[in-house]
């Protein structure tokens, strides 16, 4: 497990380290990065990295931690002022939008985390895992408040919407992506909760 001081406030030299593993990371991959780039780049020795991470795999974890809080956050935020569950569905789907339409996007960071660490067992897939439950379990329960009908097989095709579209985002146009991917979504809610669809935002009327 990572250290943190006694005071339980973050120290200034084990924010940075995080900041820029995160970076690193996600743009270049786990395994491609050791600890002499990080700490280079950091501008910390070996030792200040021991003192907060007990090792390069802590370090990893705390990065997904870190993800993982972000990504909940996002989930959240996006949420708030829609009245209805449906309406909250669609108001993550487009903030998953959001973000494969951010500059520097390259994939989901738990996909790629995970293709870095096939290992079931290993802390790191299970961090991923852990992840992954959390929103199929969020999208679930949205569901699920929408309408009787059982809500697990259309949460599984949205996780699934959800994956194809963070996998293709760095691959090729993301706004044709995202524009696919909402497209599915409003498909789903139709099927779901016969939901009249609501067009991507490119196609609305200005």
């Amino acid at each position: 497990m990572s250290t943190r001081p006694a005071s339980g406030t973050t120290s200034e030299a084990r924010e940075r380290l995080l900041n820029t593993a995160t970076r690193i990371f996600y743009a270049e991959g786990i395994h491609s990065v050791g600890i002499d780039r990080i700490t280079a780049e950091a501008k910390v020795t070996r030792a200040t990295l021991y003192r907060h991470f007990v090792g390069k795999e802590d370090l990893v974890l705390a990065y997904l931690d870190q993800a993982d809080r972000m990504m909940r956050g996002q989930a959240d935020a996006a949420q708030t002022g829609s009245r209805s569950a449906v309406d909250k569905v669609r108001a993550v789907a487009r903030s998953i939008a959001d973000g494969i339409r951010s500059p520097g996007f390259r994939g989901c960071a738990f996909l790629n985390a995970a293709a870095e660490y096939p290992d079931p067992a290993h802390p790191v897939h299970q961090a991923v895992l852990a992840h992954r439950e959390w929103f199929l379990n969020t999208v679930t329960d949205l569901l699920a408040q929408a309408t009787d009908a059982p809500a697990d097989p259309a949460a599984r095709h949205l996780v699934m919407l959800r994956d194809g579209a963070m996998a293709a985002g760095c691959l090729f146009d993301p706004e044709l992506i995202c524009e696919t991917f909402l497209r599915g979504v409003e498909g789903l809610l139709r099927v779901h909760v016969g939901e009249t669809p609501v067009p991507p935002v490119a196609d609305r009327a200005v």
